[in-house]
Formats: structure tokens, sequence, C-alpha cells
């Protein structure tokens, strides 16, 4: 499938081709997606990344190592496609696929019985090259291999129904807009994989970043959606351009740009401005928006006693308009209309916490838990009118406090798909708040948490550049990844043990391979340790060559 011709080929940030340079950590990580090794039951390609493990060292007993497959998120911005031009969707041409039709959405077929190519889709996304891996296993012929399997793979790989009866049961979500046309469609649920949002946005006081520089960033650090946060001029004109090239689903925030359009003024914000808005953006191909419905009167009231009122930008915008006008939120009181245009383009709503807490003495309050009954009620007619809904979540929280906000969600929604940002479990992480946060995702991620909302170094204190945002994925990837271990996710826990083995033979270009961030994890390594011999060495700068513990230990059993 090819892009219109009418579209110029654009240039966009990417990691450097393997063929570039042969020294490159990702050399043996190709995507699957260019070669097309995985397809979906519709002979759809799945973007995966397939890591070619090298063999055992003969010193260690030798023996072949399996291929291990990855996910891959990168799109247009990817090592394999230098030029976004040749790049496109599995879906960009696929009539079957995302345009169903206006009020035809994933969650009202699915409860028809429907399976949809998206559902096929994700459930190969999910399976993560299950069946090809398992083959390689066999092929390799290695009993240290088959031991690392063994326990492992006894509950069935996903299939296109499976995914359906997550679906309609409202536990999972497939944010696919039917006119997202580039779109590689993802799933969110407790069920599945522990998803990553990436924010990004422009602010009037600028950044040194450009949205697409941050979009690009985020994709090729493994976000599996991004959300434009963008406030200020030129809103319409940027989201248009991101939603041209991501191939991961974009969330957006609409009061934000209604805002805008009401001159900055809380006060001249009314539904049939905020009504104008969600549909041009859900014309536009916006896959889920955050609508803060459930930032009631009497709820911002009870923010009042808070050391740190409310928090959230839409909450706040809300929470003024109602104070000047003396009135009741205008997206609780219209929400049937809202989920008109939601249902008309398959538009996942997410559920705005507006009053999620600031600070670890707001937390667990009675703003933050009225409001989540709010919108769990909300999260209910929406289901009911074939709308797809996930849940947003709390902000800071002590550790103690972090599973009580997934229990309630799963008891108040039946298990609806809860996004969290964080939670930050202390308040006194300035500069490093990406980890305070990441600590309470991996928390809450293994208490259930289908999609966790990154931070970056800069939260609290400004725009994220390039720089940060990298950063920021990479601690929530590994948060993310042990939740999933927590929640016994095979290839989570194989990824695991294929890096232990590889540590302990030493095979240390599989490791930075097998890592979240392979050219940083061959970087550090490099500052001791250099050169190609350096990737032969059997021992690390921390010990040494005489007293490497894995070492005498397996010379200690060898005798």
């Amino acid at each position: 499938m090819q892009n219109k011709s009418s579209e110029k080929p654009v240039h966009l940030i990417r990691h450097p081709r393997s063929d570039e340079d042969p020294d490159d950590p990702l050399e043996q990580c190709r995507r699957d997606f260019r070669f097309g090794h995985i397809l979906d039951a519709n002979g759809h390609r799945v973007p995966l990344r397939r890591i070619e493990l090298t063999d055992t060292p003969s010193a260690f007993g030798g023996g072949r190592n399996p291929v291990f497959f990855v996910p891959d998120t990168s799109g247009p911005f990817g090592a394999d496609n230098r030029v976004a031009g040749c790049w496109s969707s599995p879906f960009a041409d696929a009539e079957e696929g995302v345009a169903r039709g206006p009020g035809k959405t994933q969650l009202s077929l699915a409860q028809w019985g429907v399976v949809t190519p998206e559902m096929d889709f994700v459930s190969a996304r999910e399976n993560q090259g299950r069946e090809a891996f398992l083959k390689s296993v066999e092929d390799c012929a290695n009993p240290k291999v088959d031991r690392l399997v063994a326990d492992l793979f006894k509950t069935p790989a996903w299939t296109g129904e499976l995914v359906r009866r997550e679906v309609a049961a409202g536990r999972a979500v497939i944010p696919a807009n039917r006119s997202h046309r580039r779109l590689e469609p993802t799933i969110i649920g407790k069920a599945f994989r522990t998803k990553i949002n990436a924010n990004f946005g422009a602010t009037p006081g600028g950044g040194k970043s450009s949205s697409m520089e941050l979009i690009g960033a985020a994709m090729l650090a493994g976000a599996d959606t991004v959300m434009d946060l963008s406030v200020g001029p030129g809103i319409g004109k940027m989201r248009r351009e991101v939603l041209r090239w991501a191939s991961v689903p974009v969330g957006t925030v609409p009061i934000y740009e209604a805002l805008e359009r009401a001159g900055g003024d809380p006060e001249k914000l009314d539904m049939a401005l905020f009504a104008r808005v969600m549909r041009e953006q859900a014309a536009d191909g916006v896959d889920y928006m955050t609508i803060h419905a459930g930032v009631l009167r009497r709820l911002v009231e009870a923010t009042k006693h808070r050391l740190t009122g409310i928090v959230s930008r839409g909450g706040g915008i809300m929470a003024a308009h109602m104070h000047r006008h003396g009135c009741e939120n205008f997206l609780y009181e219209n929400f049937d209309e809202i989920l008109e245009i939601a249902r008309e383009y398959d538009v996942t709503l997410s559920l705005g916490d507006g009053l999620r807490s600031g600070s670890a003495m707001d937390a667990n309050d009675a703003a933050q838990w009225g409001e989540l009954e709010v919108i769990a009620e909300l999260g209910k007619r929406a289901q009911a009118k074939g709308v797809q809904v996930m849940i947003e979540g709390p902000g800071h929280i002590p550790m103690p406090g972090i599973a009580a906000n997934q229990e309630l969600n799963d008891r108040l929604t039946g298990g609806a798909p809860f996004y969290t940002l964080g939670p930050l479990v202390t308040d006194s992480g300035a500069g490093w708040d990406h980890v305070t946060a990441a600590i309470g995702g991996a928390m809450i991620g293994a208490a259930g948490a289908s999609m966790l909302c990154f931070v970056t170094p800069k939260e609290h204190l400004g725009l994220p550049d390039v720089n940060d945002l990298k950063e920021g994925m990479a601690v929530f990837r590994i948060a993310a990844h042990a939740a999933d271990i927590a929640k016994g996710r095979d290839m989570a826990i194989l990824r695991d043990r294929l890096m232990s083995a590889a540590r302990f033979e030493f095979r240390w270009r599989d490791q930075y391979a097998l890592s979240f961030d392979p050219k940083y994890a061959e970087r550090l390594r490099g500052v001791t340790l250099s050169g190609r011999g350096a990737d032969e060495a059997h021992f690390c700068s921390m010990c040494g060559p005489k007293f490497c513990p894995m070492k005498i230990a397996r010379d200690w059993f060898k005798d």
C-alpha cells in the first residue's frame, strides 16, 4: 500500500538504519512490520521488532538461541522507514477497517457478536509473535532455552473472538476513530499488556522542541498512545499534522481548544462551542478525548480545604465556569450530546479526573472519590449507548493508598480500563518526578491499571523537551514491564529470563537489544569498557576479570 502521490515524503527523526552502522545495537532488532513476517488473521502486517539473539559462546556450552519479538510503535518514524512517504498503515487503504460507517463502534459491534478487523489486529499485536517464537525455540533444540519456557504459555493465545468478549464487556477499549486513516490499532484493558501514554503539546510560553519532534520521539521511545495537550493559537493545524503521521491512537482535551476560541475566558464557554470543537476534532480523526464531566459544584466545594486545591487544568477551567455562572457543569448536563458525537465517529471517551489530588495530603479525599463515583455512572451511560470508555485516575497518592484506587474503579465500573497519571508517591521529587510517578505507576499497574500516563523530569517545573520525554518514557516502560510481570504476562516474564540468560553468558549485544534503550545501555558499558573486544569480555568493570561471581559460580559447577 502506498501513500497518496500528492503527499510529499517528510524526513522525520529516527534511529540510524542498521545498514548505515554495522555496530549499531539495533542491528539485531529488525521491525517485522517492514519484513511482513507476523500477520494477523486478515493478512495485515503486525508491527513488532524482531530480536535475533546470538548463539551461546562455546565456552559456556554453546547452543542456538531463539528469535524474540517486542512491541514496536515507531510507525513512520522507525529505523526501517527513512522517509515517511515510504510508510503506510496496514489499515490506510482497508475499507473493512476503521471506516465502518457512522454509529458503528467497536463496542456496539462487539456487543452484536462481530469480530472486527481491528480486534484481529490487536490480538496479533498482544500475542507478540508468540507462535513464531515457539517455533524458533523448537528449531534451537537447546535444553537451556526449553527450560526458560517450560512453565509459560499455559493460557490460549489471543484471538479476535477473545478480544471481542473483553470489548463487549466494557473491560477493554480499542481507540480507533474511523477517520484516523493511518492508525495501527492497539487495545487498552486490564487483561492486556500495560500501555503507556505520552503527553505533548505547545503552550504560549513555548518550548525548545516542536510537536512533531516530540511525537516522533515518543513513538520511537515506545509510546502506545500520544495525547495533544496544546493550548494557544494554531491548535487545529498542529493536531491535523500530528494525525497525518501518528500511527498510534491520538488523544485530546477538547475543552482546551474551546477555551482558546472563547478568547481564554472560561465565562464565555458553553455547550454549543464545546460541541463544535469536539465534532471538528472527531472529524479530524482524534481517537480518544478527555471529558471533565465529573467536576460537579458540590465536589468543587469539597476541595476548599485541600492543601493544593484543584491541579487539573481541565478541572480548573470547569470550576471557574461554574463559579462565574453559578451553574452546574455543562458537560455533565449535556452528556448525551457528547455521547452522540462520540458514537458517530467511534471516539473513546476518557472520563477525566479533574479533581485528582495534587499532594499526598489531599490523596483519596471526598472530592477525588466523589468524582470517581460520578464518572463511573457516566461510563455506564456511555457503554449503554455503544461508546467506549476509559476512567482516569489519581495524581499524588502515597503507597498505602494506591491499590484502593484500582479496587474502587473495578467495583464501581465493572472493570472499565483505568488510565492513571502516575500516581506520584511523594511530593518531594522535583526534577525526578518521572521516578516518583513510575514507582506509583508500577504499583497501580500491578493492581490492574490498563494504561499509565508518563511523567517527565520537568513535571511541576516546565515544558519538557525531547530529552525529557525520552527519560520519562524509559522509566515508564520499565514500570509498565514490571507491572506486566506482576500480572503474570508470559512475554514480559520471558523477556527477563532471556536477559538474565544473556547476562550469565556475557552476551553483551543481546543484553543491549533486550533492554528498553539499547543505545543507552551500550553507551554506559562503553564508558569503562570500549571497543569490539568489550562485547566479547566475560566480565564487567564492576568486578573485573578475576572476581566476577557469575564466572566463579559457573567454574565451580563445571568441576
